[in-house]
Parts: C-alpha cells; structure tokens; sequence
C-alpha cells in the first residue's frame, strides 16, 4: 500500500526537521503544509526531505489538511497519514496505524490517547473529554478520542469527504462525516509526547468555533444566507 504522511505545520521549525527525517527513515514521503509560518519551518522541511505545500498567510490547521488531502488524492496514494508537526505524537506509531488497518476491515485509524493520558494539560484533557463525549452521542457510536490528529485514512474514504471546516473543528467533522456515510472507524492507543510546546489551540476562540460548528451541522437553518 502507497501511503504518504501528511503534517501541517504553523512555527514548527524547531521541531519539523527532525521529524520529517524521522519519518523519511521509515519509507514515507512527507508532505509538509506550512501554514503561513513566520519561522523558518518551509525550509526547513524542505532540506528534511519534504515535500512542501504552502499558504503565504496563516488559514488553519482544516485548511492545511483540506490543501493536503487534495495533493494525496491527485497523486493516486492509496492512503494517508496525519500527524501535528510539534512532536507531540510518535513515528514509532505508525506502524501500530498499519497493522490495524491490516488487521481489520476499516476505512480509518484515529489514535486515542485518553487511555494513556499523563501529562496532558488538564485544560486539553476536560476539552478532550467532553467533545469526544458530544461527537459520540451525535454519531451513537463511542469516539473515545475525537481530536487526536493523529489518523489514517484510506483514499475511498477522502474522496468522499467534503469538509468545510478551516481550523481545527476539521477534527470533528471528519470523524461526523465518515461515520454519516457509513465507513468503518476503529481507534487504538497512541502516546503523546508533552514537552514545553506551546498548543496553537486557544481554549476560547476554538470552542466557540467548535460549537459553531455543531449548530451548523444540525440548526443549518441558522447559517442560511439570506
């Protein structure tokens, strides 16, 4: 199987270099989304060996993998996977991501960190927590970890996909319309790896942009133009 993985990335020039090597060294192409960084992740990624994909201003993380997605689907892999370009998630993880998709018949892997959750901001948790507890409800299934970027997602499944979202509500909305449209979803454990990085997740501003997104998924009437 023919799988790229794909990072977006904003300020991750501290980081990018060394996990794009990383990744390289297990036999992937990389494809790198710098999101109108002010730092020097686009060269750096690119002497890493990335592939790059630019925004010359900042758009989200949603518009990053909306970019991406489209890039894996022209070039005909036959999946891909996501990861953050802060360090906070494992290459040694792919290949867990792998042999589950092998192992069962799924169209997309999702890494749940919930199980193993030490470290992890206690802000980030309670967020984690309850939206992971809404997506399920809306979806009557168990999502244990709804917003873990951390993914595999078979290319049957991303031609399907019409995502609107821009920032990082794009994690939710995946998961809302793969389950909608009736493919297989299955999560397995994946560690994170919390160091001193700064989150680009602002409690406020992305929970208001979460629930929006929730009223426009199911109060649509409210977002009609006129």
């Amino acid at each position: 199987m023919n799988i790229c993985v794909l990072i977006p990335s904003y300020n991750e020039a501290k980081t990018i270099g060394s996990l794009v090597k990383e990744i390289k060294t297990r036999g992937f192409d990389v494809v790198v989304v710098d999101d109108g960084s002010i730092d020097q992740t686009a060269k750096v990624a690119e002497q890493a060996g990335a592939y790059l994909l630019r925004h010359e201003k900042n758009k989200g993380k949603g518009a990053s993998l909306k970019n991406g997605f489209h890039y894996v689907l022209k070039r005909n892999y036959d999946a891909v996977i996501t990861m953050d370009g802060d360090g906070q998630h494992s290459p040694e993880d792919i290949s867990k991501f792998i042999k589950a998709l092998n192992d069962s018949d799924v169209d997309m892997v999702v890494g749940n960190r919930m199980a193993a959750s030490k470290g992890m901001p206690v802000i980030r948790w309670l967020t984690n927590h309850f939206t992971s507890f809404l997506i399920s409800t809306i979806c009557c299934r168990s999502m244990p970890d709804s917003q873990c970027g951390f993914r595999l997602i078979k290319r049957d499944l991303l031609k399907e996909l019409d995502l609107n979202s821009a920032n990082y509500e794009i994690e939710s909305e995946t998961l809302i319309a793969a389950h909608h449209k009736g493919f297989k979803i299955k999560f397995i454990p994946a560690q994170t790896i919390y160091t001193k990085q700064t989150s680009g997740i602002n409690p406020i501003v992305d929970t208001i942009r979460f629930f929006k997104f929730i009223f426009r998924v199911y109060c649509p009437f409210l977002f009609k133009k006129k």
